[in-house]
């Protein structure tokens, strides 16, 4: 990779978001430890969660801190233990049984992953959401297939776009690198591991309805169910948001009057 990408702006060059994986795990990672930024937790949510550094997607829309575009600068390393421990404490905290791990992207880090999962597997916690893009499970499918002995996680995967041209408009990622999170979901599927879908699908500031009609059809060719239990989302105005909308070009009304108001209808 020539340069680390670190935002999208008007004409880019899409990049590889496996090497760009590759790329970040070699900062983010040393040994089987990982960088996160936080471990925190809250009653109203009633979820504990460690916020990893690092991601292999450029999304104009991600409100993740500035961890994702220079995960050098932020951030601790913590082993596998140290990660479970963190999260444990802030769980005992608050009372409660479900732990997550959320920011940038998570998968990133493999084998800290796993030692992470075995873990909580051996814990009192009830489960365990893990928050991806699709792209890394998507390029192994043994990698879902390790996951997949686990009985704790539950997968939230992102989708991001509806066709590849709009997939590399918003992400900075190759055009062909779109179907990636579909493969992820036929491997989640394969492999018997929990996990729903979800995506900015609701945003009509920058979905148009053809593409979620796309995208719904997609969703319906791998299993129906995808689309009826889909999770709609719309662009919160986060300043780290903003920041990477501005760099991308775009300039959105605040605040959204109106929403899609279910996935697949109008």
């Amino acid at each position: 990779m020539k340069t680390y990408p670190r935002f999208i702006t008007p004409g880019f060059e899409p990049f590889d978001p496996i090497e760009l994986a590759r790329e970040t795990e070699k900062i983010i990672c040393r040994g089987n430890e990982r960088k996160y930024t936080a471990f925190y937790a809250t009653g109203v949510g009633g979820i504990a969660t460690g916020y990893t550094c690092g991601c292999c997607l450029r999304c104009f829309f991600c409100w993740v801190d500035w961890s994702r575009d220079f995960p050098e600068r932020f951030g601790k390393f913590y082993s596998p233990a140290e990660a479970f421990e963190k999260l444990s404490e802030a769980a005992h905290k608050y009372g409660v049984r479900k732990l997550r791990i959320s920011g940038a992207e998570p998968t990133l880090g493999r084998e800290h992953l796993l030692a992470l999962l075995e873990l909580v597997d051996n814990s009192e916690f009830d489960i365990f959401i893990l928050e991806t893009n699709g792209i890394l499970f998507g390029a192994d499918e043994n990698y879902v297939k390790d996951l997949s002995r686990f009985k704790k996680p539950h997968v939230r995967v992102s989708l991001k776009a509806g066709n590849p041209e709009a997939f590399t408009r918003r992400t900075g990622a190759k055009p062909e690198s779109f179907e990636l999170p579909f493969r992820a979901i036929r491997n989640l599927l394969n492999y018997g591991v929990s996990f729903h879908v979800a995506g900015m699908m609701d945003d009509p500031r920058i979905v148009s309805k053809q593409e979620r009609v796309e995208l719904a059809k997609r969703l319906a060719e791998i299993d129906p169910r995808l689309v009826v239990a889909f999770e709609g989302e719309v662009i919160d105005p986060y300043e780290t948001t903003l920041a990477r909308l501005k760099s991308a070009g775009l300039s959105l009304k605040w605040p959204l009057k109106e929403r899609y108001s279910l996935f697949g209808k109008d």
